[in-house]
């Protein structure tokens, strides 16, 4: 394509958006509430999403060494632990750690404990794939040395599911609403290409190409995006920006934390801008090509 005649059709395009402002301002109109509805639910999906990655994360497994242990069998106990295919980190804590611990979380009564402490070493395992912990935690029970190996058993896996099917549900609704959001934006940019059929008659008519029709539409359907995602990049941005500044420290000592708005914000307003120019070019695209048969 020459690069007068593309000047031509953005001219055209710009011309277009100017001459038929009720319409163009229906179709902004349709991508801001579209896209402002996908931005929202796709902050709450990815925030929930981060929260169910970090209650998968917290999970662990607590390996208890035999209280009559010795200090090289639990050095032994510890190596053999962290080569076991699938643990990512392994945190040890002696006998005396551990009943520190459980005077600070249940009282000083247990300080009693400090002259025969009856404990045994422990050691706090992290799986590289929290779904694998009950398959570590089993093939760790079996090594020598071991008192007790903890991780929840039937809970965790239960939590797993849970967290499996909220993902899945989210992804479907995410899906659902994008192929909505296309529907009606495609919908609405089509009934301003229908109001224009006359005109597309003539230039067919007169020897126009399809692709010197069809041009300018789709290049008007990317300023309708472009248009229809601002109002939801700015919205979005000051809104989230905001509620982190706010919420951030209140929920810096909890397991739900917001995602950070760097490179957050950047990513969803891509994700939103792509998504409107798409939808814009498709809807022109397939709007257009009905008419092109004269």
């Amino acid at each position: 394509m020459k690069y007068r005649t593309f000047r031509r059709h953005l001219r055209e395009s710009f011309k277009s958006l100017s001459r038929n402002g009720w319409m163009t301002f229906a179709s902004v109109s349709a991508v801001t509430v579209t896209l402002l509805l996908i931005g929202v639910f796709f902050i709450i999906m990815m925030n929930l999403n981060q929260l169910a990655d970090n209650i998968e994360n917290d999970v662990e497994i607590k390996v208890v060494a035999e209280p009559d242990a010795n200090r090289v069998q639990v050095q032994e106990l510890l190596k053999r632990v962290k080569k076991t295919p699938g643990v990512e980190e392994v945190t040890y804590f002696t006998r005396d750690q551990e009943l520190e611990k459980m005077i600070e979380s249940f009282g000083d009564e247990l300080a009693l404990h400090k002259q025969s402490n009856p404990l045994g070493d422990a050691l706090y395992v992290k799986a590289s794939n929290p779904q694998e912990t009950a398959t570590i935690a089993k093939e760790i029970s079996t090594y020598e040395y071991i008192y007790d190996v903890e991780y929840g058993e039937g809970k965790v896996e239960k939590l797993f599911k849970v967290l499996k099917v909220g993902r899945n549900v989210g992804l479907t609704l995410i899906l659902a609403l994008l192929f909505t959001a296309m529907f009606l934006i495609s919908n609405t940019i089509r009934l301003t290409i229908v109001a224009r059929r006359t005109e597309i008659d003539i230039m067919k008519l007169v020897g126009a190409t399809d692709n010197f029709v069809r041009i300018p539409f789709m290049l008007e359907g990317v300023w309708l995006g472009i248009l229809g995602a601002i109002v939801p990049m700015v919205v979005i941005t000051t809104s989230y920006a905001r509620l982190y500044s706010v919420w951030d420290d209140k929920l810096q000592n909890q397991l739900f934390k917001l995602l950070d708005p760097s490179p957050f914000l950047f990513q969803l307003n891509f994700l939103l801008i792509f998504i409107a120019v798409f939808i814009g070019v498709w809807g022109s695209f397939m709007s257009v090509r009905k008419f092109l048969r004269v």
